[in-house]
C-alpha cells in the first residue's frame, strides 16, 4: 500500500514489515523523517522489520559527473550545495530531495526507537563502471557482480560510493510513547 508515511492508517503492531521507498528523501526536515520512521515502528509487530531507502549525499556529485553535466554551472552548483546541507534542488527536476550523509541515518532510526539499524549500499561503486549493463545482461556475470556487491555493501567506508542506501532495523520492544497519530 502507498500511504502518507507520517500517518499510516493501520492499527498498532499490525504488519510484519514496513518498507519506506521515498519518504526519507522527500522529507527535508529531520523531525519529519524521524516521525515517519516512528510511525513505521508503531505499525510493525514486535520483531517486525522497518526498512528505508535514502539517497546518498555524495550522489549529487557522482551523478552530475556520470551524466556529463558537471560542466554546467547550475548543475555543479546544485550538487555542491547538496554537500553542505543535504538539500538537492536539481535544475529542471521540480522537487527538492534530501540527501543523507550515510552516518546520520542510524541516528534517525535510533530516535524513532529503532536503535540497531544495519546499512547497505545498494549500488556500490559498480554503477560507475561503463560496462555494468553488459554485466547485468549476462546471467553469470550478473551473479558475480551481485556477489561482489554483497561482499562490500555493509563496509562503512564504502557507503558513500552508492547512490542509494537501504537501512533496516527490527522493532525490539513494545511501543512506549511513540504514537505519532496524535501529533
Amino acid at each position: 500500500m502507498t500511504r502518507p508515511a507520517r500517518h499510516l492508517p493501520v492499527p498498532d503492531a499490525s504488519v510484519d514489515a514496513v518498507l519506506l521507498l521515498g519518504p526519507l528523501y522527500h522529507l527535508a526536515e529531520r523531525a519529519d523523517r524521524v516521525r515517519a520512521l516512528t510511525e513505521a515502528r508503531r505499525a510493525v509487530r514486535p520483531g517486525g522489520l522497518v526498512a528505508a531507502a535514502t539517497i546518498n549525499r555524495y550522489a549529487a556529485v557522482h551523478d552530475t559527473v556520470y551524466l556529463g553535466v558537471y560542466s554546467q554551472d547550475r548543475q555543479r552548483q546544485a550538487a555542491h550545495a547538496a554537500l553542505e546541507d543535504g538539500i538537492m534542488i536539481s535544475p529542471g527536476q521540480g522537487f527538492p530531495a534530501y540527501l543523507h550523509d550515510p552516518d546520520e541515518v542510524p541516528g534517525e532510526f535510533a530516535d524513532a526507537g529503532l536503535p540497531e539499524a544495519d546499512r547497505y549500499g545498494l549500488e556500490g561503486a559498480f554503477w560507475l563502471y561503463g560496462d555494468v549493463d553488459d554485466w547485468l545482461d549476462d546471467p553469470e556475470r550478473r551473479r558475480l557482480l551481485l556477489d561482489a556487491q554483497r561482499s562490500l555493501e555493509s563496509v562503512p567506508s564504502l557507503l558513500g560510493v552508492s547512490s542509494h542506501m537501504l537501512t533496516a532495523a527490527r522493532r525490539l520492544d513494545a511501543l512506549q510513547g511513540l504514537d505519532t497519530r496524535s501529533e
